[in-house]
């Protein structure tokens, strides 16, 4: 195991002997000290089940923030975490640009969503019209309370600190975004559900029509996109809306 998969495995460990699967930041910095992990707010962070302990994965548990230095292990592997759907061969398309100056100075997350931005391929992807004035708004974090429901688990966060890649809006239409690199095959939907709850409370007493989630996936001159939709009971409530694989060729 990886030093972060032996952390988490005592964490769970601690809880387990404990009989109190929640835990807080002073008990995760005690473990990181035991494991010689070095990162101590990266412990808790399970972006995909390749991450998790074959322990955890036995017991069908995983990671929950509950905001305020607070976390906790539940049941819910399936609901937290989604495997990426197959992309039909009709969605695969050639895509064909020149590139900027700047396309590959870093391989960030935020870089590879700027790029799709820049060369159209969000525009093309959300509206099929490349000339669409998509509104951007850049990363950024904030902090909100968010209740949800995982099984029979209320899920109650307190000032939870969630991160939004870049958000798009067209008459109304707003689409979160979330962007990893490399080849995931699932990922947490807590990245996508809690900025859906957050724009869905910042949304009252606006003109917005609709709240979509995107994730992109880069691999090299690929960039896959999946657009889910969620309802407010839940991350259960994911749901695909379409996706599609832009495959980059320069001109």
């Amino acid at each position: 195991m990886s030093k972060k998969q032996k952390t988490i495995s005592l964490l769970y460990s601690h809880c387990v002997e404990a009989g109190n699967f929640e835990f807080d930041n002073a008990v995760v910095k005690r473990v990181c000290e035991l494991t010689s992990f070095g990162n101590a707010y990266d412990a808790t962070k399970v972006d995909s089940t390749r991450i998790l302990p074959q322990k955890l994965l036995d017991d069908d548990m995983c990671i929950v923030h509950l905001g305020k230095g607070r976390h906790c292990f539940v049941k819910g592997i399936d609901v937290i975490y989604h495997k990426f759907e197959t992309i039909p061969t009709e969605n695969q398309k050639r895509w064909e640009y020149r590139e900027s100056i700047l396309n590959n100075i870093n391989s960030s997350e935020s870089n590879s969503l700027f790029v799709a931005y820049n060369q159209r391929i969000l525009h093309d992807f959300l509206y099929e019209d490349i000339a669409s004035s998509l509104k951007a708004y850049g990363a950024h974090r904030t902090k909100t309370n968010i209740s949800y429901h995982i099984g029979e688990n209320a899920i109650n966060a307190e000032k939870i600190q969630i991160e939004i890649d870049l958000t798009l809006e067209l008459n109304g239409d707003v689409c979160i975004f979330e962007a990893k690199n490399g080849s995931p095959e699932d990922f947490n939907t807590l990245q996508l559900f809690n900025p859906f709850k957050y724009y869905t409370a910042k949304s009252q007493n606006r003109d917005v029509k609709s709240i979509s989630c995107c994730y992109l996936v880069r691999q090299e001159q690929s960039m896959k996109l999946y657009l889910y939709k969620f309802t407010e009971d839940g991350p259960a409530s994911i749901e695909l809306i379409k996706c599609a694989e832009y495959r980059l060729e320069k001109r």
